[in-house]
């Protein structure tokens, strides 16, 4: 029996469902049907493709390479369909791009959203604002196409881009008193004494803050661990603790205006955004428009922005011609 498209996305969608009868449910089909689709599949390549438990459905090493490349062929499909469809017009699809949470890259979506609209206005733009660990899984798989996220070491399956530093500062409720006069910068070993309110420590920025705080010898008191930073300046603000965030947050924000800020020193705390695409998934022709236009915007941003950016070299690939 041959392999066809149908198989394929009947095979992604089991996966994503983590069962065939919910897998059926969202296809609207019978659930035997769908699994001969499957045996079909595991016949073809002569592999067990899942592997079936209590708990649900998981897919097995081959089940993981055939879902990549299930994803990256419908992927494909679909974007044949649209340019097809769109071939007498502008460059058209979907691209969907994720911004990692505390960090100036929160700044970009509503001017990216009003570039691309502007530029190519047949492209649809999904934005996700997420954690950066999560988003990487998410380009590897396929199911996004490129994220701005904190990080610069090799992640298996993506390739990061760096394009900014960002310098992190200490910001605290007002009247907050510390040891050093107001205005100058705090060494680490002064947050001993701080109630800290932070993300949990699946968050990349959390896991950078702890690396160096222990680097410095200081073990922190987390009064808190909150992942918006809607609350998190409420919490801040209200006084229940300080907080280390990229300084570009700290003066951009609304829940912080009013907090003291401090510079931190001995050691400084700097993280790197990168931008963060697959490295076996090519990008469309949309993708690579949204891409060459974020780092425009992510220059402008250093350009107008003196939050203790630091610009990092990147090569722009020529995007489509626009309207």
């Amino acid at each position: 029996m041959s392999v066809d498209f149908k198989k394929l996305k009947s095979f992604v969608k089991v996966v994503d469902a983590g069962s065939v009868s919910r897998a059926a449910d969202i296809l609207r089909t019978a659930q035997p049907a769908l699994s001969q689709q499957i045996a079909a599949l595991e016949s073809h390549f002569k592999h067990k493709l899942l592997i079936r438990s209590n708990h649900g459905i998981t897919p097995t090493e081959a089940g993981l390479i055939l879902y990549r490349h299930a994803q990256l062929l419908l992927k494909q499909v679909e974007q044949a369909q649209t340019d097809i469809e769109q071939s007498s017009r502008s460059v058209a699809g979907r691209v969907s791009i994720g911004l990692a949470t505390y960090s100036a890259s929160s700044a970009l979506s509503l001017p990216l959203l009003k570039a691309m609209k502007a530029r190519y206005p047949d492209i649809v733009i999904h934005i996700n604002d997420s954690f950066g660990h999560v988003l990487s899984e998410l380009i590897m798989t396929g199911k996004m196409d490129m994220a701005v996220i904190y990080g610069s070491r090799p992640i298996k399956g993506v390739v990061l881009q760096p394009l900014f530093t960002e310098e992190l500062v200490l910001v605290s409720p007002p009247g907050s008193v510390f040891k050093a006069p107001e205005g100058e910068a705090l060494p680490l070993s002064a947050l001993a004494e701080v109630d800290l309110l932070l993300p949990s420590r699946g968050h990349f920025l959390r896991q950078m803050i702890d690396e160096s705080l222990g680097r410095a010898r200081v073990t922190p008191h987390v009064a808190a661990e909150i992942e918006s930073v809607s609350s998190l300046g409420a919490a801040m603000m209200d006084g229940l603790g300080s907080t280390i965030l990229p300084g570009s947050v700290a003066a951009s924000a609304v829940g912080f205006r009013g907090a003291v800020v401090r510079p931190l020193v001995r050691p400084a705390m700097t993280a790197t955004v990168s931008l963060c695409v697959s490295d076996h998934l090519p990008l469309s022709e949309p993708a690579i428009a949204a891409r060459s236009v974020l780092i425009e915007i992510v220059q402008e941003l250093i350009r107008e922005a003196p939050f203790g950016l630091q610009p990092v070299p990147v090569e722009i690939e020529r995007a489509p011609a626009a309207l």
